[in-house]
């Protein structure tokens, strides 16, 4: 624990590569491994200052555990590190072909009733999440398009709240 928390990004304080494609198995060993090194337990012999510094390396190291383990979050730390803030709250353009799927994805949602049907509408919402999950890593890791990338993860942005949407409605469906 020789410099700050606050002088390392999540990458370099996980050891790994600042890209968007990352294997999770070592995200998780490292994430173990620190953790074991800075928790407050092993600084008790040192006074309630080291474990008070120790406290603040856990918590810093499971923020970026949680930030570093979600594809979401991960890749919108990525642009914001590479220059290019998301501004979700202030910049909510979207191409028209977007816009006319979240239309049609919420018509269907209201228009559903029966399970099976909502299974189909959250199958289809899953792939092309995964297909924008895809276009994420393609902008970031080949491309190095981060503008291109930060337009897909505002738009994933939406896709994870209506899959919340399916989600709830899956459970007021007793499912």
């Amino acid at each position: 624990m020789g410099f700050s928390p606050l002088d390392v990004n999540d990458f370099e304080l996980f050891g790994v590569p600042a890209r968007f494609e990352l294997a999770r198995e070592v995200l998780d060993a490292r994430w173990k491994k620190l953790q074991a090194e800075v928790h407050p337990d092993r600084f008790a012999s040192q006074g309630p200052a080291a474990q008070r510094v120790a406290m603040q390396w856990a918590v810093r190291v499971n923020e970026a555990y949680q930030r570093l383990k979600d594809p979401l979050k991960r890749a919108a730390y990525l642009c914001e590190l590479r220059g290019h803030p998301l501004r979700a709250e202030s910049n909510t353009a979207m191409p028209a072909d977007f816009l006319m799927q979240q239309m049609a994805w919420r018509e269907a949602l209201e228009q559903t009733t029966s399970a099976a049907e909502l299974d189909r509408l959250a199958t289809e919402v899953m792939q092309r999440r995964q297909e924008m999950l895809a276009a994420v890593r393609e902008a970031l890791d080949v491309r190095d398009d981060t503008e291109a990338a930060a337009h897909q993860v505002r738009a994933l942005m939406f896709v994870e709240r209506f899959a919340e949407e399916i989600d709830r409605r899956f459970e007021a469906l007793g499912q």
